[in-house]
This record gives structure tokens, C-alpha cells and sequence, in this order.
């Protein structure tokens, strides 16, 4: 049987990789890590750095928002990422139906409430899916084109 953070490869794509999160925080180290060796493996290490911002966020907001108001642990955390033609998809699932939201702050200063704000600079599009029966499914879209310095 295999733990909840370990990394469960899927049979059908080799464009297609899958982690069981915990909010621990080594649930969120090993996604880091999971994270910059996949993309290793794709040949996208000059996307790592912000595809493991965005995996963190993502990750975090799963965990901190979602988990609590579930009352369970049977619906884990999922961290899919899959490479397209010209993205890097990073998709967290989680049991929570409660929607993402943006905060409208003008404080620049707040130490929370920034996450998808992270997401939504450093991605092309991102936006949310629900799942059936319950949950719901945040995703970001990362070029995997390297930037060309102007």
C-alpha cells in the first residue's frame, strides 16, 4: 500500500506525473522536490523555479483552506503536473467545493492572501475545475519556452 506522499506514476502518459500531498511540511518539501525532478526529467529545469512557486502556493492553499473545513483525510491532497506541447500544467485537487478567491487588498504588506496573485503573475492562465462528486481541482499554465532576455 503506498503512503499518501508518495509519487504514483500514471501508466498512460509519460507526459503525466502524480503526488499524494500532506500538509505537513515535509508533505510541502517533498513536492518541491518531486516538482524539480520531474520537470528535470522533461528537460524543463529552466521552468523550475516558478513552477515550484506555483506548485507551493497552490499546495498551501489546498492544504490551509481546503482540508480544515472537510473534516476528513480520505481525499487527499493531489498534485498532477502534465506537459503539453507548449505548457507545463500544475494542477492541486482537493475535497473542498469552496471556490478559490483572489483577495481585492491594497496592502501591500499583508503577510497572507497573496498566493494566487503568485500564481496568476507567473502563469499564462490558471482557474479552477470542480470535481465529482466533491472537491475541486486549481490549475496554472506555464510556458515551457525559455524566456529570451530583451
Amino acid at each position: 500500500m503506498r503512503s499518501h506522499d508518495e509519487s504514483v506514476p500514471v501508466r498512460d502518459s509519460p507526459r503525466t506525473a502524480v503526488l499524494h500531498l500532506t500538509g505537513s511540511g515535509e508533505g510541502f518539501a517533498r513536492a518541491r522536490d518531486f516538482t524539480h525532478r520531474t520537470l528535470d526529467c522533461w528537460s524543463l529545469g529552466h521552468c523550475g523555479d516558478d513552477a515550484i512557486t506555483v506548485v507551493t502556493e497552490l499546495a498551501a492553499n489546498a492544504v490551509l483552506h481546503a482540508l480544515p473545513h472537510t473534516g476528513t483525510d480520505r481525499f487527499p491532497v493531489r498534485l498532477r503536473l502534465t506537459l503539453r506541447r507548449s505548457h507545463l500544467v500544475c494542477a492541486v485537487t482537493d475535497p473542498s467545493d469552496t471556490l478559490p478567491v483572489c483577495p481585492q487588498s491594497t496592502d501591500d504588506l499583508l503577510e497572507h492572501g497573496r498566493g494566487l496573485h503568485i500564481v496568476e503573475a507567473l502563469s499564462e492562465h490558471w482557474g479552477w475545475t470542480r470535481r465529482f462528486p466533491v472537491g475541486k481541482t486549481v490549475w496554472a499554465m506555464l510556458p515551457t519556452r525559455p524566456r529570451t532576455l530583451s
